[in-house]
């Protein structure tokens, strides 16, 4: 089968489906090689791995992964691509193709049978749309993972990277760096794409960590903190989440937490690292 990765090749066989693109998919089609294999070799894909791909679109990216990988999942949402990926697909006897929305899947449950009982490493050219929603899904169903090799949208690559203090800092920053280490391993312009994205694009890696990085005695209770941390970040911590609907915590006992932290009762959520909201989760009643 033709490389997917040279630009003509994907035109052809768009041509030849007489297939036009979905904006409620996101869809944009990578048509640089040299991308290709940097998220390839980001993702270190070998003969050992059952890789897990979002959104294969034409397949352009599933042909590299199958030639390197073990076994490859492909789980695409429009039934328009499905004649195409069948097509494009069929040289490799080690691609299984999914037509389901991952987000309805129990993803969990597929892959701890698919994988053997053992982690799998997703890649994915995500569509930009639900880039959090399909992250935060993995993770907090404890799929398991090895790493997490994705492109998004530039912006959130570097949400997903900020540290404390910084305005791309928030509840995405605290919860991909709570499950895993992320790193920015590219940087893609619009122009590698068919048809273009009005934004630039980055490949993110997300090694999942075994342990996480604190240790917070209710997870939920902390993401929730989290959230309603930034829900209205200008606002104190303490405002913040003395105001916020379903905590039930009162004002005072939110700056008692923040006076035993030694941190002041005016800080506002930025202002917090994944240890501290780990500590003041523990302390809030």
């Amino acid at each position: 089968m033709a490389d997917l990765g040279i630009p003509r090749n994907t035109i052809e066989i768009l041509q030849k489906y007489k297939f036009t693109t979905q904006k409620k998919y996101g869809q944009n089609f990578l048509i640089d090689t040299n991308v290709l294999d940097k998220i390839i070799r980001a993702a270190d894909v070998t003969a050992e791995d059952c890789v897990l791909e979002i959104g294969p679109g034409i397949g352009t990216m599933t042909q590299y992964l199958a030639e390197r990988a073990r076994k490859v999942t492909a789980v695409e949402i429009d039934r328009n691509l499905i004649p195409i990926l069948e097509e494009t697909l069929a040289a490799y006897e080690n691609v299984t193709l999914i037509h389901q929305d991952i987000l309805k899947m129990d993803v969990k449950r597929y892959v701890e049978e698919w994988g053997e009982g053992r982690p799998v490493k997703v890649v994915a050219n995500l569509p930009y749309y639900i880039t959090t929603p399909i992250i935060m899904g993995l993770f907090e169903e404890h799929v398991p993972l090895k790493s997490i090799t994705v492109m998004v949208q530039k912006e959130v690559a570097t949400r997903m990277h900020a540290g404390p203090g910084t305005k791309d800092y928030g509840a995405l920053s605290l919860a991909v760096q709570y499950y895993s280490k992320p790193e920015i391993v590219a940087n893609v312009p619009p122009n590698c794409f068919l048809p273009r994205p009005q934004v630039g694009s980055a490949v993110v890696r997300l090694t999942g960590y075994e342990i996480p990085p604190v240790q917070a005695a209710d997870e939920k209770k902390m993401f929730g903190l989290i959230r309603a941390a930034f829900n209205q970040r200008r606002k104190t911590l303490a405002n913040s989440l003395g105001n916020a609907a379903g905590l039930s915590i009162g004002k005072e006992d939110v700056e008692r937490a923040l006076e035993q932290m030694g941190v002041g009762t005016a800080i506002r959520g930025e202002a917090l690292t994944l240890e501290q909201y780990a500590r003041l989760s523990d302390l809030l009643p």
